[in-house]
């Protein structure tokens, strides 16, 4: 597990999501992990699963540069993150654990996703990437087609890992 998290967090900082170690007062919805404009906030004594920084993650990168400064804020929008979010996340979640090469159910572990990790892995490895266009409009990594229009690996390859 130490290994794993030392992967995710140096990933996570090169690519400029910030880690910060915090004692965390209040329940949160994934144990140990909070998100704020500052970055994930990581309570390591209650946190269960690594792979769910990486969804955390996916969920600040799939955010605009603009509303990522309002996490955590009362100037961000209540319905955020929004179902297209929570299918953006995912998947890029999925592709950082490829870049990682961690084990798709250390993120996509038996006890989130509502029961149905093993779907969504059986998914992807089928490729079929459940929200890719919207990776795409956000200008994170292209589908095969546009791919092949832009001299350019296909997802699970990303162009960027940020949204701007």
């Amino acid at each position: 597990m130490e290994a794993t998290l030392e992967k995710i967090t140096s990933f996570l900082s090169e690519i400029g999501v910030s880690v910060l170690e915090k004692e965390l007062t209040y329940d949160t919805f994934l144990p140990g992990l909070a998100l704020s404009n500052k970055g994930i906030e990581i309570d390591y004594n209650k946190l269960l699963y690594p792979g769910d920084i990486l969804h955390e993650a996916g969920h600040l990168a799939v955010t605009t540069a603009e509303d990522r400064e309002k996490i955590g804020t009362p100037d961000m929008p209540q319905e955020w993150p929004t179902q297209g979010d929570e299918i953006g996340a995912m998947l890029w979640s999925y592709a950082a654990a490829i870049h990682l090469e961690i084990p798709l159910d250390v993120v996509f572990h038996s006890n989130g996703y509502k029961g149905s990790s093993e779907w969504l892995i059986q998914s992807y490895k089928e490729n079929n990437f459940i929200g890719l266009p919207l990776l795409e409009w956000f200008g994170l990594t292209y589908g095969l087609e546009k791919a092949i229009e832009n001299n350019e690996q296909p997802f699970p390859h990303m162009i960027q890992w940020i949204r701007k």
